[in-house]
């Protein structure tokens, strides 16, 4: 099958193209990496700059580069906005690929209409990055989600893709949830891809210090929750001072940002989620303990009954803190979770897997 991989969040499509590839399939990711992520791709599509002129070079290369991607089986979007455009932009560069290709498919791993509008019925989810219960959070940035999604051009861009499109893929629960309302028929939950170490070099002695290990966006730090969860992990350093140690990153690029992962015990992640998404399953992965989204919804789409390796905790400070003193005063746990951790992600994530449950999507559907 010869298969197109357009746009990237968080590493998805770069790794569900090695796992495709594995299977003996012919595959281009397309992206523009994620920014400065700077996931990989076979094919750049990162706008240098949004001046005039820039941007007149960078349309007529994406106008060369779109029309030579036809002919594929399959077109996965990342999401309706799978390119740096605006989303009226976007709309054209669309229809060209749905012209010139097979079947299309639209990715639903990230913000776009259906999220935004699951959060604020404030019955659809418990807690969210819009809501607490019937009480809505109140930001600049959830403000500008709102403009863009429900009532701008972008939320239309993406119901016009999604009432087109041949079928849909939720990546986390949170997003199958959002669509099922709409689209149920032509909607299919698959578990992000994580390509699974065959070593775990993360695990010591549990009498040495906890390595704790946060990540956070400078612009998108009060919208993930981590603003929250870094305030508690200082309380906790202040309570058990040489028992724990601390790595705090921003912004850097995934290939720094898994290197310096690599040498901790315990990652701090999305406190307003009910899932594990990339960057956290990346984690388990390597063998570590994750803070952050575990909610029983999250283990029932996966149908795993047995193991819970994720430290659930609720979305407020004090729950935050309550999970990380649990964890330093019986750090004997640590290395049965680094275990469980890793076989998660082996039995529901493992990147060949997955591949395989697309392919069988995309075939039902063709």
């Amino acid at each position: 099958m010869k298969i197109l991989l357009l746009g990237d969040y968080s590493n998805v499509h770069a790794t569900l193209a090695a796992g495709l590839r594995t299977l003996g399939h012919e595959v281009c990711v397309a992206s523009d990496g994620d920014g400065w992520k700077n996931y990989p791709r076979d094919i750049d599509l990162r706008r240098p700059s949004l001046g005039r002129w820039a941007s007149v070079g960078y349309l007529v290369r994406l106008e060369r580069l779109v029309r030579q991607m036809r002919g594929y089986d399959v077109v996965q979007l990342i999401g309706p906005d799978f390119l740096p455009l605006r989303a009226e932009r976007i709309a054209r560069y669309y229809r060209l690929l749905r012209q010139h290709n097979g079947s299309m498919f639209l990715g639903a791993f990230g913000m776009d209409r259906y999220y935004v509008e699951a959060c604020l019925d404030c019955t659809t989810f418990r807690y969210s990055d819009f809501n607490f219960g019937t009480t809505l959070r109140v930001s600049a940035e959830n403000t500008q989600f709102v403009a863009d999604w429900l009532h701008g051009a972008k939320g239309r861009l993406n119901a016009r893709i999604a009432a087109d499109c041949n079928g849909v893929v939720a990546g986390l629960y949170e997003y199958f949830a959002a669509y099922h309302k709409a689209f149920p028929q032509k909607l299919r939950f698959i578990p992000f891809p994580i390509v699974v170490p065959k070593e775990n070099s993360t695990q010591k002695p549990a009498s040495q210090a906890i390595r704790f290990f946060i990540g956070m966006m400078r612009d998108r730090s009060v919208y993930k929750g981590t603003d929250v969860m870094w305030r508690a992990l200082q309380r906790v350093k202040e309570k058990y001072g040489d028992e724990v140690s601390v790595t705090k990153v921003e912004n850097v690029p995934f290939a720094e940002y898994r290197r310096r992962l690599a040498g901790s015990d315990v990652l701090l992640d999305q406190l307003y989620s009910y899932t594990p998404a990339m960057n956290a399953l990346e984690a388990m992965a390597q063998g570590l303990v994750v803070v952050g989204g575990g909610e029983p919804e999250n283990y029932d789409i996966l149908g795993e009954d047995r193991l819970r390796p994720i430290i659930n905790v609720q979305p407020n400070e004090q729950s935050v803190f309550d999970a990380l003193c649990t964890l330093v005063e019986h750090r004997e746990a640590l290395p049965r979770l680094q275990r469980e951790s890793r076989e998660y992600i082996r039995r529901h994530h493992d990147h060949i897997k997955v591949a395989q449950r697309y392919l069988d999507f995309w075939n039902a559907c063709l």
